[in-house]
């Protein structure tokens, strides 16, 4: 068959048409995937903050423009606790999420990072088991406890060489508590949380490249 014009575009067209679709199954499949393995991962942090349960009720709140996800958790009909997603823009690296668990008397069961892109070595322990962020705030009853570390004031301990990190951690975990309040019905609606100060502390720490 002689080659035209007309047949180069005709081909071109197939084989462009062909690998679009191919492309698109492709992300398909892992879209699919990667739901799939974020739905596990939070399941099993909801899990990892909480008591045993038989099954949970899911809420949504926005708190400083934020959303946050509200996971009920009872077995039968009385509430075991109350897991919260929450997150802060705050990080020294930028966004922080975690899943904060609390009994139903307001204790502070545990904390579970989701997301951080902190520094290696520093900000990252944040994620560690038994870090001295989450042994200043585990057990206690969470509106007996201010959210400062002792840096700014507060009764809190900070990750060696990352203040930055750890101040966006409280923040995150105060956010949790608002909308814990709300989800129990002790408030009607949150207040929101200030995080002003490690906001404008983190942008000038960062350019400079401390943590500090």
């Amino acid at each position: 068959m002689k080659s035209t014009l007309f047949n180069m575009v005709v081909v071109l067209f197939s084989v462009t048409l062909i690998a679009s679709a191919g492309v698109g199954a492709v992300n398909m499949i892992t879209a699919d995937a990667i739901a799939e393995a974020n739905a596990a991962a939070t399941t099993q942090a909801v899990a990892n903050v909480l008591p045993a349960f038989e099954s949970t009720e899911i809420s949504e709140q926005t708190i400083d423009d934020m959303p946050i996800v509200v996971y009920k958790a009872t077995n039968g009909s009385q509430t075991v606790g109350y897991a919260i997603e929450s997150m802060t823009k705050n990080g020294f690296g930028g966004v922080i999420r975690l899943m904060v668990g609390f009994g139903t008397d307001g204790k502070i069961l545990n904390v579970n990072v989701l997301q951080q892109a902190e520094t290696p070595g520093l900000g990252t322990k944040m994620a560690d088991e038994g870090n001295a962020l989450i042994n200043s705030i585990k057990d206690k009853i969470v509106w007996e406890v201010e959210f400062k570390v002792k840096k700014d004031g507060g009764e809190l301990d900070a990750l060696t060489a990352a203040t930055i990190s750890s101040r966006a951690y409280y923040e995150a975990v105060a956010r949790a508590y608002e909308a814990f309040k709300v989800a129990t019905g002790y408030a009607t609606s949150s207040d929101g949380v200030s995080g002003a100060t490690a906001s404008s502390e983190g942008t000038n720490a960062q350019k400079g490249g401390q943590n500090e």
